[in-house]
């Protein structure tokens, strides 16, 4: 599966969704992993990590990650594509416009085994922005992932003090997909079932009983599905969907279907 990569305030890549983004949420997960350096341990104290929600410029629209352990992280416990999962948070699909680090004061530095204290003012201040320019869909499962460049963010000065200027990468991978559609009439008050291998059901959701409407949530790609609609009302037929594909990412579009 193929990943989209940003260099904090040098170059941002934009990630273009072709389908429809009316509605939902998608899932965000934020990972941390670290680009190894000469040192015994980068010890980095986590506070928060906020997601901006509006694509404007304003210091408005973030909204804070769900931690799983705020506080002390090894940086070099997470080398050669080992990471660990920060938080998550659910929220409204659409664009995405950075992710914000905020660092506590607990920060150090372990050389030859001795420890000295990073100075990092504008993180613990304000908080680090790290530009992602993402538009999720609906139904999605999305992981970004912090790339802490340890060799290229410490800094030594002159009079044995070292600075914490931090050269983060952030790559963000969909995970799954999800598939979305309308049943008519509304009326049937129709279950919408995707199943894969014939008859292993992976997900299901009743239609909107108003519009029909429904979304199939974190779907694995790399199988046909088969897509049961069944009617709990009326005396509407049921009808199947075969062969319907999904790739991650991306949310399938049946558009509407009609039961009789």
């Amino acid at each position: 599966m193929a990943a989209t990569c940003m260099v904090v305030a040098i170059v941002s890549c934009m990630k273009t969704a072709t389908n429809d983004q009316a509605g939902g949420k998608a899932n965000i997960h934020v990972h941390l992993t670290d680009a190894p350096g000469l040192f015994d341990e980068v010890n980095i104290d986590i506070k928060e990590v906020q997601v901006k929600l509006t694509a404007d410029d304003s210091d408005t629209g973030w909204q804070s990650i769900n931690l799983v352990r705020p506080g002390v992280y090894n940086l070099l416990d997470f080398r050669n594509g080992a990471d660990t999962l920060l938080g998550s948070l659910s929220v409204p699909a659409g664009p995405v416009n950075q992710l914000r680090l905020v660092l506590g004061s607990n920060n150090s530095v372990v050389v030859e085994g001795i420890s000295f204290p990073l100075q990092t003012p504008s993180a613990e201040q304000s908080g680090l922005k790290l530009l992602i320019n993402t538009t999720l869909s609906a139904g999605i499962d999305y992981h970004f992932t912090m790339d802490f460049d340890a060799a290229r963010s410490i800094v030594q000065t002159g009079n044995g003090r070292f600075l914490l200027k931090p050269v983060i990468r952030i790559f963000t991978e969909a995970t799954t997909g999800a598939i979305r559609g309308s049943v008519d009439p509304a009326a049937s008050k129709a279950w919408v079932y995707a199943i894969a291998n014939q008859a292993d059901t992976i997900t299901s959701s009743p239609a909107d009983t108003l519009t029909g409407g429904f979304l199939l949530e974190g779907i694995p790609a790399g199988a046909l599905y088969k897509v049961a609609i069944h009617a709990t009302a009326g005396v509407y037929k049921d009808t199947t969907l075969l062969n319907v594909a999904v790739s991650n990412g991306v949310t399938a579009n049946l558009g509407k279907i009609t039961l009789h």
